[in-house]
């Protein structure tokens, strides 16, 4: 039974890998705060938009490889066929070399195709890290497969140090080495010093990962030779089995995250042909978008992610063994534990958008309209964290099918959407905003009714979104006070921000919000009864925590 309960503890594999993505995240924020410094809003455009393009192109080769490979191999583990699950690990690798030196080659000929040319220089460095991340893929798959996220979670920070300090760097050196007074030039230049950082963080990985199998490979050779399993796969049978279910799983993360790429050409298309902006203007407003305010928001979303990727192999072995109400209980654990960071993660975001964005992006002139953003951004938090962990629960109950279909659904309505509000109104921007919320919301409706029909899957409402809404909002109020009471001392005022407040008194204040708010909302959401006792005991340090909370008189 323990050993069970130690198999089966994918929430707390989750809680590693959106501990390292939320780690990840903060990196990413904080290193591409001094980076936009250097290389301007204009680079930054002209990066976002090669990223953009980058981002499809990965997906399209092996993005979906880890989540594909960690089901598969998950469902034999779950047998104890540990020939096949070799067999499909080895099969993977040879899908990746075929297919990722395809997108490589397709990506460095054809970028001046795929953007403006501006952007297909940057475009091109982007290229040979896409063979690269589908090597790392398969790997980290394998790890997952084992229900083991360390390896993951610890090649994923590397990777992000390493894409900080090489990005940093080079876009540093890059600029300097441009002998011109041309600022255009010297944008692009530090926007591909910044795409070499990708480059190097992703080499960097794949080194580790691959020194982490080798460390382990005497023990899966046992392993094999003990298997006794009848009926070993034959490689025909790999590729037809990896095929059957990378193409799905690949076709809905396309899709999924193709919404991207979608609004990029048509906000450019729009804007510059019909309401007069240069290719410049609106590769830097999209930038503000893409490049900072959607970067924000996915620091919360780390966390559906990882629990998706934790919950994948988790369901496949249960679904594989006919285990139904087992399947449904990690469903109601994981969205519950995905809400209970989501839901006041969406309402800190609106009220302390100002000072978020101030921490993250000092640069004045762009503080307003990206605060904006995100302010319009945050209720996205909760549908995308839904959507992400939901599409991971369909693809591992081997409904892979469902979220292709919904991702294209969604995306025609937010496209209709998205071009009706830039024709027709002045939002700009926020007209991206309010895309990406239509996008979001769609497809975690869709996922969720799919769910209820296919799994009979039904979702507990009050303790799982009634209870952490009704305590992120006085949590987001007390925030706010906490936030501007701060300023107050320091003589300034909360709502004249932009331009007045020194940028250590603005982080002094948030951190202070942050530490408020935190106790505030657990401790409403224990009194009012969104987490039992026996759910609080199950956490790291839990008995500790539950004796601090009936001291307080929150737990009975």
């Amino acid at each position: 039974m323990g050993q069970k309960n130690k198999k089966d503890g994918f929430i707390l594999q989750a809680g590693i890998l959106a501990a390292a993505g939320i780690i990840v995240r903060i990196i990413g924020i904080l290193y591409r705060s001094p980076l936009v410094a250097i290389i301007g809003d204009e680079g930054n455009g002209y990066y976002n938009t090669a990223y953009t393009i980058y981002t499809i192109i990965l997906l399209v080769s092996s993005y979906s490889i880890p989540s594909a490979v960690s089901k598969v191999i998950a469902a034999k583990l779950a047998k104890r066929e540990y020939q096949n699950a070799h067999k499909i690990f080895m099969g993977a690798f040879y899908y990746v070399i075929l297919v990722g030196g395809l997108a490589s080659l397709a990506c460095f000929f054809f970028a001046g195709n795929m953007v403006g040319e501006s952007s297909a220089r940057v475009l091109r460095i982007f290229s040979p890290t896409i063979f690269l991340s589908g090597l790392l893929g398969v790997l980290r798959g394998y790890f997952q497969a084992h229900r083991s996220m360390v390896q993951t979670s610890f090649s994923q920070i590397l990777e992000q140090i390493l894409n900080a300090v090489v990005s940093i760097g080079a876009a540093y050196g890059l600029m300097g080495l441009v002998n011109t007074e041309d600022t255009t030039t010297q944008a692009i230049y530090g926007a591909m010093g910044s795409a070499m950082g990708t480059g190097a963080g992703v080499l960097s990985a794949l080194l580790f990962m691959g020194a982490v199998y080798l460390l382990n490979r005497k023990m899966f050779i046992r392993r094999r030779k003990k298997d006794k399993t009848d009926g070993e796969m034959s490689y025909g049978q790999v590729f037809k089995l990896i095929i059957g279910m990378v193409t799905p799983v690949l076709l809905s993360t396309c899709i999924y995250n193709l919404s991207g790429a979608t609004n990029l050409k048509i906000y450019c298309g729009i804007v510059e042909n019909l309401k007069g902006y240069t290719e410049a203007e609106a590769t830097t407003l999209y930038g503000l978008f893409s490049g900072k305010a959607n970067q924000i928001t996915n620091i919360p979303i780390a966390l559906a992610t990882a629990m998706s990727s934790a919950i994948i192999p988790s369901i496949a072995g249960s679904f594989e063994q006919k285990d139904k109400k087992g399947c449904r209980k990690k469903i109601g654990s994981a969205i519950k534990t995905t809400m209970l960071i989501s839901i006041p993660a969406a309402a800190g975001m609106a009220v302390l958008a100002e000072g978020v964005v101030y921490v993250l992006y000092p640069q004045q002139y762009t503080l307003a309209t990206v605060a904006t953003l995100l302010r319009a951004l945050s209720v996205s938090i909760i549908f995308y964290a839904l959507s992400t962990l939901s599409n991971g629960v369909l693809q591992g109950t081997g409904y892979v099918n469902r979220p292709v279909i919904h991702a294209a659904l969604s995306l025609i309505l937010q496209t209709l959407l998205l071009v009706v509000l830039l024709l027709y109104t002045d939002l700009d921007l926020l007209a991206l905003a309010l895309a990406a919320v239509c996008y979001s919301f769609c497809m975690c409706l869709m996922n969720g009714m799919c769910m209820r029909k296919k799994l009979g899957y039904r979702q507990e409402i009050r303790r799982t979104f009634v209870i952490p809404f009704f305590a992120a909002i006085p949590m987001g109020l007390i925030a706010w006070l906490a936030y501007a009471g701060v300023l107050k001392l320091f003589s300034y005022s909360p709502t004249r921000l932009v331009g007045e407040v020194d940028w250590f008194c603005n982080l002094l204040a948030l951190a202070m919000a942050v530490l408020v708010a935190i106790p505030v909302y657990f401790g409403l959401v224990i009194k009012l009864g969104g987490v039992s006792k026996k759910e609080l005991e199950t956490i790291p340090g839990g008995r500790t925590i539950t004796g601090i909370v009936k001291k307080l008189h929150l737990l009975s």
